[in-house]
């Protein structure tokens, strides 16, 4: 599902596993923009972020392998 904006403390679901995970942080390198996610339950102060190159379609912004989990309807 795409999103107008991938911003910080939006919830990302994972496709394979369906494991919830928070955005923690969102940056830009050279031509590219990637978000660095945590797992949204009890272990994310000692589970590793994962690093994952924001995909741009025509409908919007999305994370390759990840549903993205709040209302679609938000407006940012």
């Amino acid at each position: 599902m795409a999103v107008k904006a991938v911003q910080l403390g939006q919830v990302w679901r994972e496709e394979a596993s369906g494991q919830s995970f928070l955005i923690t942080k969102v940056y830009n390198e050279v031509f590219s923009q990637y978000a660095m996610l945590r797992p949204a339950d009890a272990s994310a102060a000692s589970a590793e972020t994962r690093r994952v190159k924001i995909s741009k379609t025509p409908e919007g912004l999305s994370l390759p392998g990840y549903v993205f989990t709040q209302d679609p309807q938000m407006e940012f």
